[in-house]
């Protein structure tokens, strides 16, 4: 037999329920394709067009993906077909492929239609052997292609895929659930109401949960926890009774749509309603979010997550991992992995089958750790006030403070970090004001309810300060901790944060008062700080840049411009690259790189050639604020303008302090209360003991890990304010890929 042709050809679909993120794989895919030499042909209409054939099936350019990044479902649709599902109808779409020479395919979508992709897989030596017997095709077609080579990536509101941390579409369902309760929960303090909002998950509460921390919500049902068919509503109805005699004017409970108690009767959200008018009297309404999760500008995470997994499905098929069984990429902490395709159908199946014969434990357990452990987070922050303390054990006093810049999500790791610390019968103290509120001595204790709006308040309720104490200031500082009688420190905040609580460790030798742990959390929009690849805040300034720049590119596109975008980020240039690769940048600039004359000409030029050839609309450069002394926005403004001529009108946008503003998107608040669970974990461990140990907490490969804080100076850069070790530095090949100017 013929040796498999090489890969000249491949075919890109999306099947089952449109998620968004879904035109990022497919403008990837191509892009990608066309940057190794690879003709990519889109299947219209999922399974369906690829049965019908003909027009169905098309060869795309750049051309035909340009301005969809930022477009929510498909573009080239997405439908179930029932001719695939019949032998004669892939065997159809058999025919289609091989006569364009195509044997291999990237397909998005949920484990049904990752299933039938890779049925269609095993299938395709005998569909070609019955279209040779037909006369369909030659046998020598046959021969060079005598295998499909299938990559699947999920595309999936409901993140419930194994092989991958998220699935495309998730992270923006959960921006649209969080945005309608935060809008409802206004209009219920308003009325003193409670609301049920029922969201996607037939058979996974990642959406129910995960909206649930993310909102404050009151009370959460998911189909991995069946509560009790006879107490479940009890239960609800105490904890919110309670909450509404401590002056709680709303309540909001969250139901996935697949609920059901212990004994699989199905929960329903007018259930819930009828509960609390009945047993509460309450004034309680119904909110369906429905396909509104479906739809929508993916967020800043999915434009990021499908173009790197469209990029990394490309790059597989041409490197032969695809060619003796189907594969499907997905990312785990921020590395894409690579996974049999359909042992993590199973394991996913796996899961449902679990939920349906109500085996709460093992569900969960198949879920993960950190949905777990949200999950018990959550169940502490939704009490009425905290559990009774354990006898014996003697009360602490914890501080928590800000320093650095505000970052969006630092109001929740207070609220998180409070309740739970009361939970453990210690009290927290506010410090106002950063390192400089701590040393005038500015603090106030805080309660179970003092707190109890502020985990979707953008800002800092607290303040911040900038500046790393010395000399004196640090005596004050000892000074005030031992008056107030502080058993340790939260230090959620920036750089300047982490160098201020690495001087007062240090200073413990000499300052007894200082002898107690210190737990710094990474709160920065920068995403600058050792020990953790992300910071709380940078996914909310990236969400802000994003939305900024899609507003930029419809003024671009319809005068015919080039638009400089300065972004912030210090001496980072996280923001930049990512807002580039999410926004489809021409070209960004790092101050990780600094900017060189060439590069500036060879932008210029590349530009200049793009409109002069009318394969340009527009164009687009992100520039780090720190990128370059002396090549500064404007100069860059003026220098395209210049080289222009009048091909293109130039414009440059400082986006500034907008990026700190807002408030913090799902991702920031989930993961600020992860980090904030674990820090007030360490600070309870360490509290007491006669050489506490201080440390910075971070996320590493998708986990929390905690590291001594007297390896801060070996894990920081020594001429620059950002760590050593900069994950997403080994991004600019995809910014590269997708950015290539000889494909607009």
């Amino acid at each position: 037999m013929t040796e498999q042709a090489p890969i000249e050809h491949l075919a890109v679909l999306t099947s089952g329920g449109d998620a968004s993120g879904m035109n990022a794989v497919v403008r990837s895919v191509v892009r990608t394709g066309l940057h190794h030499g690879v003709t990519v042909h889109a299947v219209r209409e999922g399974y369906a067009g690829l049965v019908a054939g003909g027009e169905a099936i098309q060869a795309f350019g750049s051309p035909q993906v340009s301005q969809i990044l930022q477009r929510g479902g498909s573009t080239i649709g997405s439908a179930r077909s029932q001719a695939f599902r019949t032998r004669e109808g892939r065997r159809r779409a058999a025919h289609n492929l091989v006569e364009r020479g195509i044997s291999a395919m990237v397909v998005m979508g949920g484990d049904g239609s990752l299933t039938g992709a890779d049925i269609f897989r095993r299938e395709w030596p005998e569909l070609l052997a019955e279209l040779v017997e037909e006369g369909a095709i030659d046998p020598a077609t046959a021969a060079t292609h005598p295998r499909l080579r299938l990559v699947g990536m999920a595309g999936s509101i409901d993140n419930d895929m194994f092989g991958t941390d998220m699935t495309i579409g998730a992270d923006t369902a959960l921006h649209r659930v969080a945005e309608a309760v935060d809008a409802i929960r206004d209009t219920a303090a308003s009325h003193q109401r409670s609301f049920v909002v029922e969201v996607m998950g037939r058979h996974c509460g990642y959406l129910a949960l995960m909206s649930a921390v993310a909102t404050g919500a009151n009370w959460v049902l998911i189909p991995e926890s069946p509560p009790p068919a006879q107490g479940w509503a009890d239960a609800m109805c105490d904890t919110l009774e309670a909450g509404r005699r401590i002056g709680r004017r709303q309540n909001m409970i969250i139901i996935a749509e697949g609920a059901h108690d212990d004994e699989g009767n199905p929960i329903t959200a007018e259930d819930v309603c009828a509960v609390l008018r009945e047993r509460l009297g309450e004034d309680a309404r119904t909110t369906i979010p429905g396909h509104v999760q479906r739809g929508g500008s993916p967020s800043a995470f999915d434009r990021f997550l499908g173009t790197l997994l469209g990029y990394a499905a490309v790059e597989r098929l041409l490197a032969g991992e695809a060619e003796h069984g189907s594969r499907l990429v997905g990312i785990r902490g921020h590395q894409v992995a690579s996974s049999d395709l359909m042992e993590c159908v199973a394991q996913t199946q796996r899961v449902a089958e679990l939920v349906a014969a109500n085996d709460a434990e093992g569900a969960m357990r198949m879920r993960g750790g950190s949905f777990a452990e949200s999950y018990a987070t959550l169940r502490t922050l939704t009490q009425a006030q905290p559990s009774a303390p354990e006898d014996g054990r003697h009360p602490l006093r914890l501080g928590i403070l800000h320093a650095d810049g505000p970052a969006p999500g630092m109001n929740t790791v207070v609220r998180v970090a409070s309740r739970l610390i009361l939970d453990a019968g210690h009290t927290p103290v506010a410090i106002q004001g950063g390192f400089a509120g701590l040393r005038q001595g500015e603090c106030t204790e805080l309660d179970w309810m003092s707190v109890t709006e502020w985990g979707s308040r953008g800002g800092a309720e607290l303040g911040v300060s900038r500046g790393v104490p010395q000399g004196r200031e640090l005596d004050a500082i000892a000074e005030q901790v031992a008056h107030l009688e502080l058993d340790g420190l939260l230090m959620a905040g920036g750089w300047d944060g982490y160098w201020a609580a690495h001087a007062l460790h240090v200073e413990r030798r000499r300052l007894p008062a200082l002898q107690l742990p210190i737990v710094c959390l990474p709160t920065s929009i920068n995403n600058d700080l050792p020990g953790s690849e992300l910071s709380i805040g940078a996914d909310t300034a990236l969400n802000t840049i994003v939305s900024d720049i899609d507003r930029v590119k419809q003024s671009a596109v319809a005068a015919g411009r080039c638009f400089i975008v300065e972004v912030m980020g210090r001496d980072s240039g996280y923001l930049a690259l990512l807002s580039g690769i999410a926004t489809g940048a021409e070209r960004v600039y790092l101050p990780e790189h600094g900017i060189q004359l060439d590069d500036l000409l060879h932008d210029v030029t590349a530009l200049a050639e793009g409109f002069r050839a009318r394969r340009k609309r527009l164009g687009l450069i992100v520039r780090s604020e720190h990128a370059d002394d002396l090549y500064t926005t404007d100069f860059l403004r003026s220098l395209f303008e210049k080289e222009s001529g009048d091909l293109f009108d130039v414009r440059e946008t400082i986006l500034g302090h907008l990026q700190q503003g807002g408030d913090p998107s799902p991702f920031d608040r989930i993961q600020a209360t992860r980090l904030a669970s674990h820090s007030v974990g360490h600070l309870l461990e360490q509290a007491g003991q006669r050489a506490p140990g201080s440390a910075f907490i971070g996320l590493q490969g998708g986990a929390v890990e905690v590291t001594d804080l007297n390896k801060l100076p070996d894990l920081a850069h020594p001429d620059a304010r950002r760590p050593l070790d900069q994950w997403w530095l080994e991004l600019g090949r995809l910014a590269d890929v997708m950015a290539d100017p000889t494909q607009d």
